[in-house]
C-alpha cells in the first residue's frame, strides 16, 4: 500500500500534457491513493480550480483532494472550505506560499492556517530552506493545527529535522527535484517516524525521483510501512487497510 500525499491534477502552464496522467502514473509505480491539488487552483484561480477538481473527483475513487487556499483571498477560501471539506472527497488543504505571495511568516498565512485548524483537516504547505522553521512556530502557536511541510524544506532538510522536533503536529514529506545522497536516511534517523509521509510531486515530477531516494535510504519494517501509507491514513482519517 502506498499513499502519495503530494500530487497534482490538471495541466501545467508550460508544454507538458499531464492532464490525464494521474492514474496511469499511479499504476506505473504502484501508488494506491494520491491526494491531489488542482494545478489551476494552485497557480491561477483557487476557486475555479477547486470547482473543477470537485467535479473530477466524482468520477473515480483513487484520488482524494486538497482544497487549495489563497491566503490573500480569505473570504473565498472560507467559502471553499465549507463547500468541499464536508463531502468526503477532499481530505485536506493546500497552500502554496510562493505562488500566492504569502510567505510562511506572513499575517496572511497565519490567518489562513487558523481557518484550516478550525476544520480539523491537515494542511500541506510549500516550504523551502529556512521557511520550515517558521512553519513550526506557526503550528505551535495555533492549537489543533496539523501541517505537512511540503518538500520538507527541500535544500533545508536539516532545518526540517529541527522543525519536526520542535512541533509534533508538523509532518514531513520528501518530494524535490533534487535528492542529495543520504537526505532521506538522515531525516528518518532524527525525526519521530510518526511524522514522516511519502510524496512525489507528480505530475510535475516523475515519481521515480522520490521512489529512488526512499529506496536508497534502505528503510525496512514498521518505519517503511509508516512512511508508505500508515501515517497518511491516520493523518487524513482514511478508512484504508493494506
Amino acid at each position: 500500500m502506498i499513499i502519495d500525499v503530494h500530487a497534482h491534477w490538471g495541466p501545467w502552464f508550460f508544454t507538458m500534457d499531464v492532464a490525464e496522467a494521474n492514474l496511469a502514473t499511479m499504476d506505473r509505480y504502484g501508488i494506491d491513493r494520491a491526494i491531489v491539488s488542482a494545478t489551476e487552483a494552485v497557480i491561477y484561480d483557487a476557486a475555479a480550480g477547486n470547482r473543477a477538481l470537485a467535479a473530477y473527483l466524482e468520477t473515480q475513487d483513487r484520488l482524494l483532494g486538497y482544497v487549495t487556499v489563497n491566503p490573500r483571498r480569505l473570504r473565498e477560501a472560507e467559502a471553499d472550505l465549507a463547500a468541499y471539506l464536508p463531502g468526503g472527497r477532499f481530505v485536506g488543504v493546500k497552500i502554496h506560499t510562493d505562488y500566492t505571495g504569502s510567505p510562511v511568516g506572513s499575517a496572511q498565512l497565519r490567518e489562513a492556517l487558523t481557518l484550516v485548524a478550525a476544520t480539523g483537516r491537515p494542511a500541506l504547505v510549500h516550504t523551502w530552506g529556512t521557511s520550515v522553521l517558521a512553519l513550526a512556530e506557526v503550528c505551535a502557536d495555533i492549537p489543533d493545527l496539523r501541517v505537512i511541510a511540503g518538500h520538507m524544506g527541500a535544500d533545508g532538510f536539516r532545518y526540517a529535522i529541527e522543525a519536526a522536533n520542535a512541533c509534533d503536529r508538523l509532518y514531513l514529506e520528501p518530494c524535490w527535484s533534487h535528492f542529495p545522497a543520504g537526505r532521506i536516511a538522515e531525516v528518518v534517523a532524527a525525526v519521530d517516524p510518526a511524522q514522516l509521509l511519502f510524496g512525489t510531486d507528480a505530475t510535475l515530477i516523475d515519481p521515480s525521483s522520490a521512489f529512488g531516494a526512499v529506496a536508497a535510504a534502505g528503510l525496512t519494517g514498521g518505519t517503511a510501512e509508516r512512511i508508505a501509507w500508515r501515517n497518511a491514513a491516520a493523518l487524513f482519517a482514511l478508512d484504508i487497510t493494506a
